[in-house]
C-alpha cells in the first residue's frame, strides 16, 4: 500500500505514535461494537433460554471477576514472556468470537459459558495492550493517548447496544442479534492483524527512563491502588442504577438505554480532555473529578428525570477519567519491563474491590437507599486523603 511502512526502532516520532493509538483506538471501538452490543442483551437471553433471576446475576458478577482477576496472570506472562503482541492478539479472538456464538446456544448453561469465556479473552488482552498503548503514550503524552483510546472505546461501546437495538427492531430476534455481531468481530481483528504487520516492535516508540527502571513497582503504585479501590468499592454498576429507574419509573423504560449511551456519548468527548488535562497539570486533575463525580449517587438515587440524566453524566465522567488516567498514571509510575504485571495487579485489586462494592450496594439497595448512598459517596472521599498522599510523592 502507497505510504504504509513498517515501524523500525529509529522512528520514534509524535506522528508513529499518534498512528498506533488510534489503530489500536480502532480495534477496540469495534471489538467494543461486539461484545458491548452482545452484553446488553445477555440478560434478557439468558432468561428466554431458561436460567433464573440469580443465575442471571451470578454469571454477570462472576464474568466481570474473572475478568478482572485472570489479568494478573496475563500480565505477569506478558512480562516474562515479552510477548505482548502474541498475547494481545489470542485474547481478541477468545474474547470476540466467543459472541457470534450465543447465537448457536440452545441451553442457558451453555450461553452463560460463553458470556464468562467473553470475559476471559479480554482478561487475557488488556494488560499486554496497554503495555504497548503506554510506548505510544511516553513520545505524545500518557494522559493524551489513554483518554484518546478511552474516546474511540466508548464510542463502539455507544454504538454496540444501538445497533443491537437496530436489528431487534427490525428481525425482533436474539439470536440473529448475536450472530450479526460476527461483522464488527472479523473488523477488529483484520485491522488488530494490520496494526500487528505495521507495528511489530511497539516498544520502539518508547526511550526507557533510568529512573523509573531503577524504581520498579513503588509505594506510590501501591497507594495509588488502595485509592481506586476505594473509589471501585463506592462505584454502582449501572444495572444497579438501570434497576434503579424502572423499580421508581423515574426514567422509562425507553429512557433507561438511552440515558447510558448519553453517558457512553460523554465518556467520549471527556475522556481525551482529561488525558490532556492530566499531562498538563498532572495527578491533580483525577482528585478534582473524584470529589465531583461521587456527587453522582445522591443524584441518580434521589432526583427527578432531569437530577438523574446529570448524576448519569456525573457517573459517566468518574468512569472515563478513571478508566483511562489510571492506565497512564500506572505507566508514568512503572518501567517499561513492569508495566504488563502492574496493570495485571492493578487490575485485579480495582474489578474484586468492584466487585464487592457493587455486591454490598445490591444489599443495602433492598434495606435503605440512604444508607447505599452514604456508603457511595462515602469511601470514594475517603479515597482522597490517599490520592493527595501520592500526589505528593510522586512530584
Amino acid at each position: 500500500m502507497v505510504g504504509i511502512k513498517k515501524l523500525n526502532s529509529s522512528d520514534i516520532s509524535k506522528e508513529a505514535a499518534f498512528k498506533f493509538v488510534i489503530l489500536i483506538g480502532l480495534v477496540s471501538l469495534f471489538a467494543d461494537i461486539t461484545y458491548e452490543g452482545a452484553r446488553s442483551i445477555t440478560g434478557p437471553y439468558l432468561a428466554i433460554l431458561g436460567a433464573n433471576a440469580l443465575t442471571v446475576g451470578f454469571v454477570a458478577g462472576f464474568g466481570e471477576f474473572i475478568g478482572y482477576g485472570l489479568r494478573l496472570v496475563s500480565g505477569y506472562l506478558a512480562d516474562r514472556t515479552r510477548k505482548y503482541w502474541t498475547i494481545t492478539i489470542a485474547g481478541y479472538f477468545i474474547n470476540l468470537l466467543a459472541v457470534p456464538l450465543l447465537a448457536l446456544a440452545n441451553h442457558w448453561w451453555i450461553a452463560a459459558t460463553l458470556m464468562i469465556i467473553e470475559r476471559m479473552g479480554k482478561a487475557i488482552r488488556v494488560p499486554s495492550r496497554d503495555a504497548m498503548l503506554s510506548h505510544a503514550g511516553q513520545k505524545m503524552g500518557m494522559g493524551w493517548a489513554f483518554g484518546l483510546h478511552e474516546a474511540l472505546d466508548k464510542t463502539g461501546a455507544m454504538i454496540g447496544p444501538l445497533l443491537v437495538a437496530a436489528v431487534l427492531y427490525v428481525k425482533g430476534n436474539y439470536q440473529f442479534s448475536f450472530a450479526i455481531l460476527a461483522i464488527p468481530a472479523v473488523m477488529t481483528l483484520t485491522i488488530l492483524l494490520f496494526a500487528r504487520w505495521l507495528y511489530p516492535h511497539p516498544q520502539s516508540l518508547e526511550k526507557q527512563s533510568e529512573n523509573l527502571q531503577s524504581k520498579g513497582i513503588t509505594s506510590a503504585f501501591w497507594l495509588y491502588l488502595i485509592s481506586a479501590s476505594l473509589i471501585a468499592a463506592g462505584y454502582a454498576d449501572f444495572p444497579l442504577i438501570a434497576y434503579h429507574f424502572q423499580k421508581t419509573a423515574v426514567l422509562s423504560p425507553i429512557w433507561i438505554p438511552v440515558s447510558y449511551s448519553i453517558a457512553m456519548g460523554v465518556n467520549t468527548l471527556t475522556a481525551p480532555f482529561l488525558g490532556r488535562f492530566y499531562d498538563r497539570q498532572g495527578f491533580l486533575i483525577l482528585i478534582i473529578v473524584t470529589v465531583i463525580s461521587c456527587l453522582f449517587a445522591p443524584l441518580v438515587f434521589f432526583g427527578n428525570f432531569s437530577l438523574c440524566l446529570i448524576g448519569i453524566i456525573l457517573w459517566s465522567i468518574g468512569v472515563g477519567a478513571h478508566e483511562s488516567l489510571m492506565r497512564a498514571i500506572v505507566a508514568n509510575m512503572i518501567p517499561m519491563e513492569r508495566r504488563g504485571s502492574a496493570y495485571g495487579i492493578f487490575n485485579m485489586g480495582f474489578g474484586l474491590f468492584w466487585f464487592l462494592g457493587s455486591f454490598l450496594m445490591g444489599a443495602l439497595y433492598d434495606i435503605s437507599i440512604s444508607l447505599l448512598v452514604a456508603f457511595s459517596v462515602g469511601i470514594q472521599l475517603l479515597a482522597v486523603p490517599v490520592m493527595w498522599m501520592v500526589m505528593k510523592k510522586i512530584k
